[in-house]
């Protein structure tokens, strides 16, 4: 079995691309502190919106900016969105939930 190697600067070449993904954060008036919590809770939320039978996981986008969670996307029913922002209120590190989530039936 042959053993994958990378090339022997890759990893540099990630934290390169990391700091700088970081940097031009901070440089749009937030701190790389508030830009990896924003980051956090956004896959936080995801990744409980996906465990929950409940929701459609896959259909709801997030993002997050200062804490505040916002959903889109298009879900089954109004008691789905109720669902998907209690979902997001749970999660730790969240200020506030907004929805722009479609019903389509």
């Amino acid at each position: 079995m042959q053993e994958l190697r990378l090339p022997r600067y890759a990893g540099l070449g990630i934290l390169i691309l990391l700091v700088a993904v970081l940097v031009s954060a901070a440089g749009c008036g937030r701190s790389i502190g508030e830009t990896i919590d924003d980051a956090t809770i956004t896959a936080r939320v995801k990744t409980a919106l996906l465990n929950d039978p409940d929701v459609s996981g896959l259909r709801i986008d997030v993002d997050t900016s200062r804490g505040v969670v916002t959903m889109s996307g298009v879900v089954k029913s109004q008691n789905e969105v109720q669902r998907a922002m209690q979902i997001a209120r749970r999660v730790g590190g969240v200020v506030d939930v907004r929805s722009t989530l479609q019903v389509n039936p």
